[in-house]
């Protein structure tokens, strides 16, 4: 269907890609990965043709239509939901409004422009019609169910629903293209987990061929076909999902280090009979000999090193009391929304939590009341108070930085004492290095604002962290990286977060935001889908004994009812015979 060959982009700030090669077939979903500024993002704008590659060839049909779902959904907030699906259909859109045009304008023409105005509307209605503008109302009614609306939401307009919705209404309009390729950047950002999985489950069940970047790893463990890893500007293809991508990779890699080893062992062998016998009459040909055979041997190249990532420790937590944070009858409105009703929730020392819950549900604002920044309608949120010291990212970070700040300058004022060559090396560990620190932060991406932020993290020791979708806007290298410095702190932490790959390695407990309630789970993410899926099925197997009883309750009714007909009946005879 589609194939990159020998591909290479190159900025006036530096080379992205420099050798990429991959191919789309039918039935194909394919994850892109690799680091931020990697050049996956670029991949996608050059397969839609957004922009050209520097060398390379695209290899595509000339009828092959490609969509490209963008990381920022384009929809008009102003419109209903049935109009923006419209938009997906440029032409017929354009043809439509010309129709409504002259229609409105008919009714107030006089004799003269009538006429016209019919003549017009005459040759719209036959352009209309040879775009099957007349069936795509019927197509936008099909897709909508399968996208979770209703059919009164078409009349609802967009800036009424989340940002869930409103992906949905972006891929929508995408479908209704019909693509032989669907290109998804990102499709996860901001998504709720029941968003998410819905958005998996409708994915999987399409035959589109798509390629996908995100640095969900679930994401891609329970959708993709494929991996293709962009690592220094090159491409390397790994059959399967994202788990077999990383067995595949470390075992390619640990061949190439037995290979590696094995061929520099022998050289070295051969080299030490070279160098021993080199001056011998009776070897020195045999030396020379073995010379030339080493000279034409082709050398085995050592595995390349791991792509330079983040790299931390939190500073070691200072002891505090066994209760950290202690929410008590706690009920909480916002925006005379009801947010918590009456919940009570004891955190204690060691505690890893992730919140769930969907969005709106309260999770940032929890977090907000635990730091002291809000306070409860009624009841209390309050922290330990033997020695608890907490720690807050916030979820975002160009509110929580001095934007006029350099990076260099964001850490120094908070640590006054230490030496410009201290400041920096912490700096680099978060990937900060050279001129880069000194750069405006307002100037910085998104990643680069999140490592900036929890480089502040480690300035001041905590036994309470709390984060807030700390892993938005990092790499997969970087969240591993977070992943395992979380595992080795031994505070208390308090996460919220939708990367349910993340949750399930750095949770111990999982809290989720229920009508009103906190309700705990006592394991980690697995453990908390684990008791889910048996609630789930309580409830089924409830709702199927509920609708036995309500059968056999019928039944006995229906029973009953002949019963009481048949003797009535009896009597009724008995009654006539008697007459006669």
């Amino acid at each position: 269907m589609l194939r990159l060959e020998h591909i290479s982009k190159i900025y006036p700030t530096g080379e992205v890609l420099k050798d990429v090669n991959w191919e789309v077939k039918p039935g194909d979903r394919i994850g892109l990965v690799g680091v931020n500024g990697a050049g996956k993002s670029t991949q996608l704008r050059i397969i839609a043709g957004e922009e050209e590659p520097t060398s390379g060839e695209i290899i595509r049909p000339a009828s092959l239509k490609i969509a490209h779902l963008t990381q920022e959904f384009e929809v008009d907030p102003c419109r209903t939901v049935r109009e923006e699906f419209w938009r997906a259909f440029a032409e017929a859109n354009d043809v439509h409004e010309s129709l409504m045009q002259v229609q409105r304008d008919m009714e107030t023409a006089d004799p003269d422009t009538l006429d016209k105005l019919i003549h017009k509307l005459d040759k719209l209605q036959r352009q209309f019609e040879a775009l099957n503008g007349y069936a795509l109302d019927a197509e936008i009614e099909k897709i909508m169910p399968e996208l979770g609306f209703e059919s009164e939401d078409g009349d609802r307009l967009v800036s009424a629903f989340s940002g869930g919705w409103q992906m949905r209404m972006s891929l929508g309009k995408i479908l209704l293209q019909t693509p032989d390729i669907l290109l998804l950047d990102e499709p996860t950002n901001h998504l709720d987990l029941e968003t998410i999985e819905w958005l998996e489950v409708y994915l999987k069940g399409i035959d589109t061929p798509m390629v996908i970047v995100s640095h969900d790893r679930e994401f891609l463990d329970r959708l993709c076909t494929q991996i293709v890893e962009t690592e220094r500007g090159v491409s390397t293809t790994y059959l399967g999902n994202y788990s077999s991508y990383l067995q595949q990779k470390e075992e390619n890699r640990q061949a190439q280090l037995a290979a590696y080893e094995g061929q520099q062992k022998e050289l070295e062998k051969q080299q030490a009979f070279v160098d021993k016998f080199r001056a011998s009459a009776t070897r020195s040909t045999q030396a020379k000999s073995r010379e030339k055979q080493l000279d034409k041997i082709e050398r085995i190249e050592a595995p390349v090193g791991d792509v330079r990532t983040l790299h931390f420790r939190f500073p070691p937590a200072p002891r505090g009391g066994r209760e950290v944070v202690m929410i008590e009858d706690m009920t909480h409105t916002y925006d005379d929304k009801i947010l918590f009703l009456g919940t009570n929730l004891l955190i204690e020392r060691g505690d890893r939590i992730a919140f769930l819950g969907p969005n709106g549900a309260g999770k940032s604002t929890l977090l907000r009341l635990i730091m002291g920044m809000e306070q409860p309608t009624e009841g209390a949120v309050k922290q330990g108070t033997h020695n608890i010291i907490p720690g807050y990212f916030e979820q975002n970070q160009a509110e929580a930085l001095d934007l006029e700040k350099t990076v260099l300058d964001t850490i120094h004022d908070e640590v006054p004492d230490w030496k410009n060559e201290e400041v920096r090396t912490l700096l680099g560990r978060f990937l900060f290095s050279s001129d880069s620190v000194f750069k405006q932060v307002k100037a910085l991406s998104g990643g680069e604002k999140a490592r900036l932020a929890l480089a502040k993290m480690l300035l001041q020791p905590a036994n309470l962290l709390i984060l807030d979708e700390p892993t938005n806007h990092l790499d997969i290298p970087a969240k591993e990286m977070l992943e395992e410095a979380i595992c080795n702190y031994d505070g208390t932490v308090l996460i919220v977060s939708h990367d349910r790959y993340f949750i399930s390695q750095v949770a111990n407990k999982i809290v989720e935001i229920r009508d009103g309630e906190l309700k705990l789970f006592r394991g980690d993410y697995h453990y908390y889908l684990d008791k889910i899926a048996e609630e789930k099925e309580a409830v089924k197997l409830a709702a199927i004994a509920a609708e036995e009883a309500a059968k056999a309750a019928a039944k006995r009714e229906k029973q009953k009812q002949k019963e009481k007909e048949k003797k009535e009946a009896k009597t009724a005879a008995k009654a006539e015979k008697k007459g006669k």
